[in-house]
């Protein structure tokens, strides 16, 4: 089987990627749209994103590891920025894919990551979200199409644990001040 074209030109930096994720013991999870295309339906994106649990202290050892698996930050002052914003902006440099590294350390992402899977297709194996968390933190985005990346994964997925879906949006609406939030998540999954 084929890996899907909408992913294919992903393969290699995924590859790599995956790779430091062993090196830092599995502590992370690949989410985004390459998550969605997994787990609920290919769509269009234009990098790879990531939520690892790593320390501001960590970051360096993070980066040297990355260069052996060619992948690079794209930004003069990655670290620092890292260190403010808790994401290390790095780009696969042989493919010139973009890829976003969001520095977890919120319990949600601790669970997230303690409950991820490592999901086989064509050949390629990466470790991601179950289905419940990754419409969790599409519900915590909430933009258009993070919400028609519910509704795809909702159709793939039936059966998913929804209270577990909702304790969590409840909560992260209560954080974000968007009390209808639920409301809003609670409508896709019917």
């Amino acid at each position: 089987m084929k890996l899907d074209n909408s992913l294919e030109p992903f393969r290699a930096a995924l590859e790599s990627l995956q790779r430091l994720l062993h090196k830092f013991d599995d502590r992370g999870v690949i989410i985004g749209g390459i998550a969605v295309g997994f787990l609920g339906r290919p769509r269009f994106t234009a990098d790879v994103d990531a939520v690892f649990l790593l320390s501001t202290r960590d970051i360096p050892k993070f980066i040297e590891l990355a260069r052996g698996e060619n992948i690079v930050p794209r930004t003069k002052n990655a670290e620092d920025f890292a260190r403010t914003s808790r994401v290390l902006l790095l780009k696969h440099a042989p493919t010139e894919t973009d890829i976003d590294v969001s520095l977890g350390v919120l319990p949600f992402e601790e669970e997230m990551v303690e409950r991820g899977v490592t999901t086989s297709f064509a050949g390629l194996s990466i470790r991601l979200p179950t289905p419940e968390d990754l419409v969790i933190m599409k519900a915590i985005a909430h933009r258009p199409k993070d919400l028609e990346d519910i509704r795809t994964i909702v159709e793939k997925y039936p059966n998913l644990d929804v209270k577990r879906i909702e304790d969590w949006v409840r909560a992260f609406g209560e954080v974000l001040e968007t009390p209808d939030l639920w409301g809003v998540i609670n409508s896709l999954l019917k």
